[in-house]
């Protein structure tokens, strides 16, 4: 199995599973990823989803290039629209996604973790977006995330001269959010996930729906939507929970409803 999911509620753990590849994603990987990632989106058990890389050399080492080196034009549209489909809907699971960069996070292995609301990485991570090396363009949003998460003069650099960026320099940037010793990553990013999975999950879905929309249709329309969203948490009992533990100074217990 190319993609590994486990369920550890209200956490889940999706480990891409070809080690033997660097964890490179070719077409079936990418299936099995977007039905778990779909699976995932419709169990309202599951709060928090962590994105990660079999073994300690990668995350992903990007698409699979063997697979690649010979497809038609109409073959690499489809490609292209199945790794966006993928990385989409990673953005629209209403779970919040924690990306723990083991590794080698190159092509369409950055993408997928440009994808992702935050970011951890090992002190061995190495991102690029090495396409323009191999005489292609990204193809799965490199082109359009990078820039939205580091400035924009850097994320040209990278886009344009393919060049790695190890762990450090990627937390100077802001690609990343934090870098743990490797040993300690995936447990850095369950403490990470178990912390948000503790608040309000309808607030928490709704807070990441809000942010989404906001850096898609700008500050107008954000703030709008923001609002309706806000109004919509009342109807909830999560709402009064929340408050009503506030205010008897006790811990709440969310219940998702």
């Amino acid at each position: 199995m190319s993609v590994r999911l486990e369920r550890e509620e209200p956490l889940a753990l999706l480990v891409l599973d070809r080690p033997e590849r660097l964890n490179a994603l070719d077409t079936g990987s990418l299936r099995t990823l977007l039905a778990a990632i779909r699976e995932l989106a419709a169990d309202e058990r599951i709060r928090v989803v962590i994105l990660t890389g079999a073994g300690d050399r990668a995350f992903a080492a990007g698409a699979d290039i063997g697979e690649m080196v010979e497809k038609s034009p109409a073959e690499a549209l489809a490609f292209a629209e199945l790794g966006q489909a993928v990385c989409r809907a990673i953005e629209e699971a209403p779970q919040p996604y924690i990306a723990a960069v083991n590794g080698y996070a190159l092509g369409g292995g950055c993408e997928l973790a440009l994808a992702c609301d935050i970011r951890l990485a090992s002190e061995r991570a190495v991102f690029a977006q090495p396409e323009v090396t191999l005489g292609i363009p990204p193809g799965w949003g490199g082109s359009q995330r990078l820039p939205r998460v580091v400035p924009p003069g850097i994320a040209g650099e990278l886009l344009y001269t393919g060049r790695r960026v190890g762990a450090q320099e990627a937390l100077r940037i802001g690609l990343v959010n934090a870098v743990y010793p490797a040993e300690e990553l995936l447990e850095r990013a369950r403490e990470l996930a178990r912390q948000i999975a503790a608040n309000g999950p309808i607030a928490v879905r709704l807070t990441k729906a809000a942010v989404r929309f906001g850096l898609e249709h700008g500050l107008e329309a954000g703030l709008a939507y923001e609002r309706q969203l806000f109004a919509h948490a009342f109807t909830t009992g999560d709402q009064r929970e929340g408050m009503r533990a506030f205010l008897e100074k006790r811990r709440p217990t969310f219940l998702g409803r």
